[in-house]
């Protein structure tokens, strides 16, 4: 079933000061007024500051709106059709897609259940996990801290995340920019397999000095979590104050993203959320494992929010993402070859794939676009979008298949105006899209974030 609102209200956050700092729509906006024509109000904000927050709160309500208005190139009554379609398959049980055309949400829609037979149905207000599509939210709080001159992307990263220890000190060599590139010299998914088991993040960030370089700091890319997450160290201590703290505090409450959060409690006391299931649709537990490295997988939000996000990377909310933070962060900095290999279904027109900060790259029939996809047990999702176009879609879904992971590049070849692909492979068998890079040492055990 397909659900869509103009004006689409989020979760507020649990805490108190979550709850009535909604950043969002009219009733941020008539605060805002208020506080301009107060003067007995908040006596630290000068005018300017009051106006900037009305200003920004305008921005936000309009682009939180679904503008049908904005739909040029994509034919949103097909995919909609097929969406319904991908939702019925034996391996899916709830899905939520999100697409921005032309710099506005166009389309917002939900289809299946939270939970395998509940008749509970998802809609754009249904939380999931973002999985590794978190690395985006972490290299952008650290370029925030950077821009204002708070640390360095060529610093070493013992300068401000002490608690990681690599093979031969190269902490003392790799730089903060090396974390968020995955340029760190270890084998993939270092320590993933301990961080599942249970163990301390600190410890195990300590402990990957005993392993054996792979290459030098800043030489080779190999993906990961545990030492990724060095991140969220580094913005706790320049920052002063709990990761998610500053995140929602500098990224989701100025974009507007009232659902998102960082914690296991985030998304279970969510009005409406995503159970995680098998591939067979059997109900898992929901654990916390890479809650506990939130800057390599931490995030939630519902459909609604992922897409405000995605519009900020757009750079349509200059306010909080300046063009300088969001050129650094999606710069392609280092060639990932493996991935040209594990997406081979889409060579046909998928060129030079890249790694940034927390983002990768591709060139996609003559196109540049920045993206990504993650996985945790039951949970998968994706982003990927033309930052010139300023077009783009969002998904989330709550099964351990890859199968929708087409999706992204049959919207892009509706923008470019491609001939038609089945990339979702709904009318045939054969090989499903290929699992985010963090999951594939383990498909469908779905545990890498």
């Amino acid at each position: 079933m397909h659900h869509s609102a103009q004006q689409l209200p989020g979760r507020s956050r649990n805490t108190l000061e979550r709850q009535f700092k909604l950043g969002l729509g009219i009733f941020a906006l008539a605060i805002g007024a208020i506080s301009l024509a107060q003067p007995f109000g908040d006596s630290s904000k000068t005018n300017a500051e009051a106006a900037a927050e009305v200003a920004s709160a305008k921005i936000i309500a309009r682009l939180a709106t679904v503008e049908p208005a904005s739909r040029s190139r994509i034919n949103y009554a097909s995919l909609d059709a097929r969406l319904k379609r991908m939702a019925e398959k034996p391996t899916m049980v709830g899905m939520a897609v999100g697409i921005v055309e032309n710099g506005r949400i166009t389309f917002l829609s939900g289809y299946g259940e939270t939970l395998e037979g509940s008749g509970e149905k998802v809609t754009p207000e249904t939380v999931f996990r973002w999985a590794s599509v978190s690395k985006g939210v972490a290299s952008t709080m650290v370029a925030k801290l950077a821009e204002e001159g708070r640390l360095r992307f060529d610093q070493p990263v013992a300068a401000v995340a002490p608690s990681l220890h690599l093979p031969g000190r190269n902490e003392l060599k790799a730089t903060v920019g090396d974390v968020l590139s995955h340029r760190l010299g270890l084998y993939r998914n270092a320590f993933d397999n301990k961080l599942e088991e249970g163990q301390d993040v600190n410890f195990l960030r300590g402990t990957l000095a005993t392993l054996n370089s792979v290459c030098p700091p800043g030489t080779c890319w190999s993906y990961q979590n545990v030492a990724y997450d060095a991140a969220s160290e580094m913005v706790t201590r320049v920052g002063g104050m709990r990761y998610q703290d500053m995140v929602e505090r500098d990224l989701f409450d100025p974009i507007g993203m009232t659902s998102a959060s960082l914690t296991i409690d985030g998304l279970v006391h969510s009005q409406s959320w995503a159970r995680p299931h098998s591939v067979g649709r059997r109900p898992l537990e929901v654990n916390d494992n890479y809650y506990r490295v939130p800057a390599a997988g931490g995030v939630n939000s519902n459909i609604k929010d992922m897409s405000l996000w995605m519009l900020a990377q757009m750079g349509e909310m200059p306010q909080v993402l300046s063009p300088q933070l969001l050129e650094t962060i999606h710069q392609g900095r280092v060639k990932t070859p493996g991935e040209r290999a594990r997406m081979r279904k889409f060579l046909e027109r998928l060129g030079d794939a890249q790694y940034g900060y927390g983002w990768r790259s591709y060139e996609y029939a003559g196109h540049h676009i920045i993206g990504h996809r993650g996985g945790v047990s039951g949970y998968r999702s994706l982003i990927l979008f033309d930052p010139q176009l300023k077009s783009g879609v969002v998904a989330l879904w709550n099964s351990n298949t890859s199968q929708p992971g087409g999706l992204e590049f049959e919207v892009m070849d509706m923008l470019y105006g491609l001939e038609f692909r089945d990339w979702m492979e709904l009318d045939k068998g054969g090989h499903r899209a290929p699992e985010p890079e963090d999951l594939a040492a383990r498909k469908d055990r779905g545990r890498r974030a």
